[in-house]
């Protein structure tokens, strides 16, 4: 039976074609822009795969500390959209200025910035989930909105590819193309933005207080000791903590990776194109059987497949190789995210979901950090990319041992 969209539900789902658009670039042609201004200015292209991954590790930091309080605020009435807006438009504003620093240093500054800002909007936009739909729903609107993003944001990334890669030919420098590029995904980045920030009506809230900041600090304390106590809520973050980590690393690290082994840079990109392809009908595929199958049976199935990804990356030193580990992840990494989602949407107070998506991006994004870490300070110690990546592994198998424990929760 096919689940007509709402038009509520098509506008959330269409900030994922805007947002996705940022994430795509940041993981394909930020990382060889960065090389290129980093190599120009003497730095070697070992510390070029560390600063990036340090740069990305202190930005999911910076947002596991904001997430939450942010997160808790902005379950007052009427806030939900404000804070939404405000961190997306911040976000697309210091995309669009990309291409002014100089200096690589300054550069990954403004990146920092952009991906907080990016990463808190996602919190804002994740708990919206339970006012814009029904929990009998959430799996399918989740997972279209991971599938609508991932071939929404094909379109500005092949026109930035088409700049970066025939700048000459079209007849402007390098610079010119870069700043095209940056300006290009910022409007879009907007553009897609907009119909939800009009139209989102908060139907679950807190009211207002008095001295909403302290109430908001003291919010945030009940929901750390409620989660804790909250058993099957308490253990699903733990163990999304460690799958996901190794999910938002591998999508974070894959260009400066493979780069950093010398593979050519049109093929990574068109590689991860690739990506972006494969996903939308794998997702679409997601939505639909978890019409019928057990959401967190088909969570264990795409922590496994990472598993194997993960294990197969070690050892890649071959441009069909990533090839085949581009269409692998594309297969199954809309899956993971989506049903993640969803999964927690139905497991938390639905007045309380600006909080609680607070803690679950501290244990997503911000789990992140651990891997891009560890990939950068084992690459740095050992001089072997290869043995950061092997460390990410072991992240699959803690997820997966504790998400069975979750399964085995009774509502």
């Amino acid at each position: 039976m096919k689940i007509k969209l709402t038009k509520q539900e098509i506008r959330w789902i269409v900030y994922d074609i805007g947002n996705s658009a940022f994430i795509l670039m940041v993981s394909t042609i930020l990382p060889i822009y960065f090389n290129s201004l980093s190599s120009a200015q003497g730095v070697p292209e070992s510390s070029y795969l560390s600063y990036w991954s340090y740069a990305t590790s202190i930005s999911t930091l910076v947002v596991a500390c904001l997430g939450p309080v942010l997160g808790t605020l902005a379950d007052y009435q009427d806030r939900k959209k404000k804070i939404f807006l405000l961190s997306a438009l911040c976000g697309a504003l210091a995309l669009a200025c990309f291409w002014i620093p100089s200096t690589w240093f300054s550069f990954l500054v403004l990146f920092i910035v952009a991906r907080i800002c990016y990463s808190l909007s996602l919190i804002f936009y994740d708990s919206m989930l339970v006012d814009i739909t029904t929990d009998e729903r959430m799996d399918n609107v989740s997972s279209k909105g991971y599938a609508w993003g991932y071939i929404g944001s094909c379109l500005p990334f092949l026109i930035s590819l088409v700049l970066v890669l025939l700048y000459e030919q079209i007849g402007i420098s390098m610079g010119q193309a870069m700043m095209f590029a940056f300006i290009l995904n910022a409007v879009w980045w907007i553009a897609f933005t907009m119909p939800l920030a009009l139209h989102y009506k908060q139907k679950h809230y807190i009211e207002p207080k008095s001295h909403p900041v302290r109430d908001t600090f003291s919010r945030l304390w009940y929901t750390l000791k409620d989660a804790k106590q909250q058993k099957k809520v308490f253990l699903f973050l733990l163990a999304f903590f460690f799958f996901i980590d190794g999910v938002y690393t591998i999508i974070d690290m894959a260009t400066a990776y493979g780069t950093s082994l010398g593979l050519d840079q049109t093929g990574l990109l068109l590689a991860l194109l690739v990506t972006q392809i494969v996903a939308f009908p794998a997702s679409l595929f997601f939505a639909v059987i978890s019409k019928t199958q057990d959401t967190g049976k088909l969570i264990k199935i795409c922590i496994l497949a990472y598993f194997a990804i993960a294990v197969f990356a070690i050892q890649l030193d071959k441009q069909w190789e990533f090839w085949l580990l581009a269409v692998a992840v594309g297969c199954f990494q809309g899956g993971i995210q989506a049903l993640s989602r969803s999964y927690f949407a139905k497991i938390i107070p639905n007045n309380t979901s600006g909080e609680y998506f607070g803690l679950f991006d501290i244990c997503g994004k911000g789990a992140s950090f651990l891997g891009t870490f560890l990939i950068g300070f084992i690459t740095q110690l050992t001089g072997r990319q290869n043995l950061g990546v092997a460390a990410i592994t072991i992240m699959f198998l803690i997820g997966y041992y504790i998400f069975h424990q979750v399964t085995k929760i009774k509502d």
